[in-house]
């Protein structure tokens, strides 16, 4: 079984999001817990989750992976905005333990100067874990574009980050296409793909990557600017695709797209990325 599938929307229900993704043939789905433009929501009802566990059971999509808000930035100089990206992870993770979700993905932060944000997401990071010692469910950081001040876009970055988290047991990565071809890591050809993968492997180490998202990319290779594109339809180009479709080592990976919500492009990219993975 190939896991596939798109970001589906919560709109009427979090449980909405597990028959959109069973209407386009997803095998796993990536969601917003809440209102991924607002801070703080309602708690989430027994019988949500409870509704929730009895659809996913029913439609047999599993991992569904989660997605924290983009409001959030856990490496902000502001105290303010430190405090409130802090206590609204620290929901967002809740939550995703509460429906029984095994990720949940974020983008690492933003700030202008590097040792310091960096410091500030890993001491975020162990106060969340502290908060929630008994929590099974992942954080996974996201690799980005490198849009402005934001980390992510070099592994390096996330690499100190890891390691100065204390519970690094409790992080994973979430390998984007688009970001990590807009941060300047290339993988359009089989020489290119292996290069890179041997680079990811030798700063963080494959098994850290828990979530692929995949997304082409609107913009050139190292333009560290974030816009996704439909798949094939970009500057990375349908080799890359094919070649992780086909990847052994990322087999048992979780693969999402994120690609522009126009009419029915989340059906047909799936329909592709599908018809690019070979007979074994």
């Amino acid at each position: 079984m190939i896991l596939l599938g798109a970001h589906t929307s919560i709109g009427g229900g979090v449980f909405k999001a597990l028959l959109r993704g069973k209407e386009l043939e997803c095998t796993t789905i990536q969601i917003f817990t809440k209102n991924a433009n607002q801070w703080y929501t309602k708690e989430l009802k027994i019988e949500d989750i409870e509704k929730f566990k009895k659809t996913q059971k029913e439609t047999g999509i599993k991992p569904v992976v989660a997605h924290n808000s983009y409001l959030i930035n856990i490496g902000s100089k502001d105290k303010d905005l430190l405090k409130k990206s802090q206590e609204s992870l620290l929901l967002e993770l809740t939550r995703t333990e509460k429906l029984g979700l095994q990720y949940l993905v974020m983008h690492p932060g933003s700030n202008p100067d590097e040792k310091d944000g960096i410091k500030r997401i890993a001491n975020s990071l162990n106060w969340v874990h502290q908060k929630t010692p008994q929590y099974k469910a992942i954080i996974c950081l996201e690799t980005t574009a490198g849009q402005g001040n934001t980390f992510g876009w070099r592994f390096e970055q996330l690499a100190q980050i890891i390691e100065l988290v204390e519970e690094k047991g409790r992080l994973g990565v979430c390998y984007d296409t688009a970001h990590t071809f807009a941060g300047g890591y290339d993988i359009r050809d089989k020489k290119a793909y292996d290069e890179t993968f041997r680079e990811f492997n030798k700063i963080i180490g494959r098994k850290r990557i828990k979530v692929i998202h995949l997304n082409d990319s609107k913009k050139g290779l190292g333009t560290r600017v974030d816009r996704h594109e439909h798949i094939g339809k970009g500057f990375i180009g349908l080799v890359a695709f094919e070649i992780l479709m086909n990847d052994s080592k990322f087999e048992k990976i979780p693969k999402i797209i994120e690609t522009p919500k126009i009419e029915d492009w989340d059906r047909i990219n799936l329909k592709l990325l599908k018809s690019l993975v070979k007979n074994k």
